[in-house]
């Protein structure tokens, strides 16, 4: 089967399930996207992997690259594999000297650790054409927002100027405090993108 190559359009809070999270892919070069329904804990890890952000003390997608490097394992690539019961499966394509095996993964982690083995994320046509939504515009998802579900402007980090907000969010990820860095990380989001 060929492998369709997908990238990482955009992550929101879910409006369709309470303390979850969308992760959406998309077909590069192609008009199809995938919802994929996360944890919080998955979207701040792939939040911080984006943000190229270093937590004091790693996380438990870092420790596993650590881990995996230590003992010279790579992972080569990512593989949506399977839509069964409306949850997407996933596999991580590991090399070690040459030796390549496969190992099950919730989505979730393996897109986490496809950011931080810098590795491709691929899924086939049939899941695309299953589970995907095709979009006509620059948006991700029907039901889904870029920002929080505070829509107004106005919020708790209003009054700091963007080099002022980057220090808190780097401030925050030092301190574990991962949820107020992903509402700054939306903040410096939300005004960039008005420029």
């Amino acid at each position: 089967m060929t492998k369709l190559l997908l990238e990482i359009v955009g992550m929101s809070y879910s409006q369709s399930q309470s303390g979850a999270y969308a992760l959406i892919m998309g077909e590069v070069g192609g008009k199809r996207r995938l919802p994929i329904i996360i944890g919080g804990f998955e979207a701040q890890s792939i939040a911080l992997g984006l943000e190229k952000l270093k937590p004091g003390r790693p996380m438990t997608h870092d420790l596993f690259k650590n881990f995996a490097e230590f003992y010279g394992i790579t992972i080569t690539e990512v593989v949506i594999n399977k839509f069964k019961d409306g949850v997407f499966h996933a596999v991580l394509v590991c090399d070690k000297n040459g030796d390549k095996s496969e190992i099950d993964a919730r989505t979730s982690d393996a897109v986490a650790l496809s950011i931080r083995f810098r590795c491709p994320v691929y899924t086939y046509e049939h899941i695309l054409t299953e589970a995907g939504i095709v979009m006509d515009d620059d948006s991700t998802t029907p039901g889904y927002t870029e920002t929080s579900s505070e829509e107004s402007t106005e919020n708790e980090f209003s009054e700091f100027l963007i080099e002022e907000l980057e220090d808190l969010l780097q401030l925050a990820v030092e301190n574990e405090e991962y949820e107020k860095a992903s509402r700054i990380r939306d903040e410096i989001k939300r005004r960039k993108s008005n420029f």
